[in-house]
């Protein structure tokens, strides 16, 4: 069994958004979910200190569409986070099965591969009641969470740059 890590040596991100730019990408298709999810995650921003011009939101058709998006946004350099939203609804087909694994990998793969973290906050619900729950009711709102999560996550990074400049 090791120690734990002191104070010292532990590395964690703020919730201080003040000196990062976001990308929000949002999908438009169940837009009276996913707008709540977008008013949330830009008032979450906007409280933890996002500067104003520090969020740019970037609109997509539909939630298979985020990945390349959010890729897209990620490799421009101006970003130090990226906040995916969207609603994938569960169907009587396959689909929903599909778009999932696939929105999930993409977004996973982009923020492995551009080196930009990428906050996941696009649901993936059974019933549109589960889905209005999760946008803002009893389960919270998951577009608030993942802002935070993004504005942790780009505080992080830029902790680790300075502590392990890239050689």
């Amino acid at each position: 069994m090791t120690e734990a890590a002191s104070p010292a040596d532990r590395v964690a991100g703020r919730l201080t958004a003040a000196p990062y730019r976001f990308a929000v990408v949002y999908s438009r298709f169940n837009e009276f979910i996913t707008r709540r999810l977008l008013a949330s995650a830009l008032d979450a921003l906007a409280r933890m200190g996002a500067a104003p011009g520090a969020v740019s939101v970037i609109e997509v058709p539909g939630a298979f569409e985020l990945p390349a998006a959010a890729r897209n946004a990620a490799e421009s350099g101006q970003f130090d986070a990226v906040v995916c939203l969207g609603l994938i609804l569960r169907g009587e087909t396959p689909h929903f099965d599909y778009i999932s694994r696939e929105v999930t990998r993409g977004i996973g793969q982009a923020a492995l591969e551009t080196g930009i973290p990428h906050a996941f906050g696009v649901l993936t619900c059974n019933t549109l009641e589960e889905a209005v729950q999760r946008a803002g009711l009893k389960a919270g709102n998951k577009g608030w969470e993942a802002a935070q999560a993004a504005v942790e996550m780009a505080s992080l990074f830029a902790q680790l740059k300075a502590l392990f400049p890239p050689s």
